[in-house]
């Protein structure tokens, strides 16, 4: 079991935030928990990957046109102690999305993708 401060600064920015930045400590509520509400997705990337620069905007362009139905979670895997979700979940490269819902992961992809297959990757898991 492990001892968690709850971080009320954290959580205000985020808030209702639909692209944010989080981090190991900030996961649970970020992302699992969040997940109960609407579909998160999970984007683990580096600062040296050269696919992750292609995704980004992708990414950026297609999520808010969901209104709130899907966010984005970025986690750069190489600050801190980031590098355990990775870890956890698998990830063998990057940039890889996983993307979570009502606490679980149900889906994933590597790599840089084009639009298209983000809103379809998104779409085959909306309710």
């Amino acid at each position: 079991m492990s001892f968690q401060l709850h971080d009320h600064q954290h959580e205000e920015a985020v808030g209702e935030k639909i692209l944010f930045d989080t981090d190991v400590h900030h996961f649970e509520a970020d992302v699992i928990e969040a997940s109960r509400g609407h579909l998160v997705l999970v984007d683990l990337w580096a600062d040296w990957c050269g696919p992750c620069r292609f995704l980004t905007p992708v990414l950026e362009k297609v999520i808010p046109t969901y209104e709130g139905r899907v966010r984005l979670a970025r986690i750069e895997v190489d600050e801190g102690a980031n590098m355990k979700i990775a870890g956890r979940y698998g990830a063998r490269g990057f940039p890889t999305v996983l993307l979570f819902k009502n606490g679980e992961e149900v889906a994933r992809f590597h790599s840089s993708k084009p639009e298209h297959f983000v809103r379809e990757f998104i779409e085959a898991h909306l309710d």
